[in-house]
């Protein structure tokens, strides 16, 4: 395996996508970056998410790369979330917030995820514990290739990836959790990192 210090060069995964969770323990994806890397350029200005302090407590910020990425309706999905108006959270006490990042799986908001990425691992953020990035799905039916591949270079800039297929009972109104397995994974992780001991956040 090519071994390289480039972030947005990700490992390949299990072509058959097989569930490596013990049943006894579970643990999810360990972070590929963990924290800002030295000598990476800042996007443009233009580029960048604004940042806002926000009051109360949560035990997950979801921010979304860009206007329709689905922040309100991931945040749905996952227990003690808050929203973030497609800006980093400041919070009030100075504590780190625990965040996610969430964009659609088109090229738009793609671009939109990499300058975000790009943007917190310069260290151009606020101080914020970055666990990863979603990737919802756009459109119904298989994702083009072309996009697929964009997904893994982007995804490759974050700690963590999840790529969430179509649901199409969102379009009618149907608040209900999918039950698709990306979407388990997906909730089961996020339960147990965002309930870690890690300052900054509420449990």
């Amino acid at each position: 395996m090519q071994q390289s210090l480039n972030p947005w060069i990700t490992h390949p995964v299990p072509a058959d996508g097989a569930d490596t969770a013990s049943s006894d323990t579970y643990a999810p994806p360990a972070a590929v970056i963990s924290e800002p890397l030295r000598g990476m350029v800042e996007p443009d200005a233009a580029d960048r998410l604004g940042r806002r302090t926000v009051a109360g407590s949560a035990a997950l910020w979801v921010t979304g790369t860009h206007g329709g990425a689905g922040e309100s309706r991931i945040a749905d999905l996952l227990h003690g979330a808050r929203i973030t108006d497609h800006c980093w959270p400041v919070l009030q006490d100075g504590s780190k917030p625990r965040v996610l990042l969430v964009c659609r799986a088109d090229m738009r908001g793609l671009t939109a995820a990499q300058s975000a990425l790009t943007q917190w691992v310069s260290g151009a953020t606020p101080a914020v514990d970055l666990l990863g990035l979603a990737v919802l799905a756009d459109a119904p039916g298989k994702t083009p290739k072309p996009l697929r591949d964009f997904t893994a270079i982007v995804g490759g800039g974050a700690p963590r990836l999840w790529t969430l297929p179509w649901v199409e009972a969102w379009r009618h109104g149907d608040a209900t959790t999918p039950p698709a397995r990306e979407y388990r994974r997906f909730i089961t992780d996020l339960a147990v990192l965002a309930t870690d001991t890690t300052p900054g956040t509420t449990n």
